[in-house]
């Protein structure tokens, strides 16, 4: 698994974890429902400031994390 497929996969999972649906997510965000769909499954390469905006509707920050 890349990156871009790892990263899509924890938002999915907080997303999840959150109850709430993609659309809900593109509400919460800013970030277009198809631009997150493919977000989520790796298929599209997201800058910081998608991010950004996705880990504020998430309620989480984006940091770096030592590698385990």
């Amino acid at each position: 698994m890349n990156e871009r497929e790892r990263i899509g996969r924890r938002i999915a999972e907080l997303r999840a974890q959150m109850g709430i649906s993609q659309a809900k997510l593109a509400e919460l965000s800013g970030v277009g429902y198809s631009h997150i769909a493919r977000i989520e499954k790796g298929y599209y390469s997201v800058g910081v400031d998608v991010l950004a905006k996705l880990a504020d509707a998430l309620n989480v920050k984006l940091d770096f994390n030592p590698k385990k």
